[in-house]
């Protein structure tokens, strides 16, 4: 009997032994639970970001056409994501890059029609899967998109401009969390770069054209461009790889759209990064490639030689 007693208090021990670690166990596990929710690395965190610019925006200043516009667009991007996953890779793909490239075609372009809103959001999916090289695709689904749509629908799509307002203060927003989101992605090297080159070629430009440094500069201020630099430039997946060359890449685009600018192009932004993005793209696969097959010439010419010898 007392042995028995003896066991059920060691017995009782180890569990009141065990019941504090077990409870800082699952303390733990809901700790990093919500770390990894609340963290900046989740995928969902830009798009939230994103969708706070818009309800912001919409709310103040009625920035959209119409919210079933821009719901349209974000539908169809995640359809055609979901389709051409599927189809092309074998699986569905995570949707936060469509909904982010949805939203964007929605805040981005402006028209009194619907179609224009599915035609470009279905484009900018469409061009990761087909315009690739090497496994990566080129252009930044949206740039390619809202390009594509400026250029061969100039009757029916505008972008967005002015439809903020002079007010500062949505501004602020959009730079507040758009360096919370580069800053994390360590690129925001990139997004100062080509505003430093902006102002400086906007001086150059009143150099050529005349017209007032102020008005030159201005457009910087705009809500279109703060999304361009925090969200179109920065692309991860579209970016070359190192510091330097994404700085230089940055510089070019900012280049490319003052001579547009001198030309009188519109869109010169968009059309700039356009071309500018994948030839960068490209020439770096092309160098990559270049270096590994140089590579492997060589260590196929070692081990001849290891043979031979």
């Amino acid at each position: 009997m007392s042995e028995i007693t003896s066991s059920q208090s060691t017995d009782t021990t180890a569990t009141s032994v065990e019941n504090p670690t077990q409870k800082e166990d699952h303390a733990t596990a809901r700790s990093i639970v919500w770390k990894k929710w609340l963290s900046f690395d989740n995928r969902f965190l830009a798009p939230a970001l994103i969708t706070c610019i818009l309800l912001g925006g919409q709310i103040t200043f009625g920035i959209l056409e119409s919210w079933t516009r821009t719901l349209l667009a974000i539908g169809m991007a995640m359809l055609i994501e979901l389709v051409l996953g599927k189809l092309m890779v074998g699986k569905f793909p995570h949707l936060a890059s469509a909904y982010i490239s949805g939203i964007s075609v929605g805040i981005l372009i402006r028209s009194p029609h619907f179609w224009p809103y599915a035609l470009c959001a279905a484009l900018s999916i469409t061009s990761k899967y087909v315009l690739r090289w090497n496994n990566r695709h080129l252009w930044n689904p949206s740039n390619f998109g809202v390009s594509a749509m400026l250029f061969l629908y100039p009757a029916a799509v505008a972008s967005l401009s002015i439809q903020w307002g002079n007010f500062l203060w949505p501004m602020i927003v959009v730079w507040c969390l758009g360096s919370i989101i580069i800053g994390r992605l360590k690129r925001f090297h990139i997004c100062l770069t080509y505003v430093v080159s902006f102002v400086v070629l906007s001086g150059v430009r009143t150099l050529i054209t005349g017209v007032p440094f102020a008005s030159n500069v201005a457009p910087l201020t705009g809500p279109m461009y703060q999304l361009f630099v925090f969200f179109m430039i920065t692309d991860p997946r579209t970016t070359v790889s190192g510091r330097r060359g994404q700085c230089l890449v940055a510089l070019l685009v900012a280049v490319a759209e003052m001579v547009l600018r001198l030309a009188q192009v519109i869109h010169a932004p968009y059309y700039a990064l356009f071309l500018v993005g994948p030839t960068a793209m490209a020439i770096e696969l092309a160098w990559n490639q270049r270096k590994e097959s140089t590579v492997c010439h060589v260590a196929d010419a070692a081990v001849a030689e290891s043979k031979a010898s």
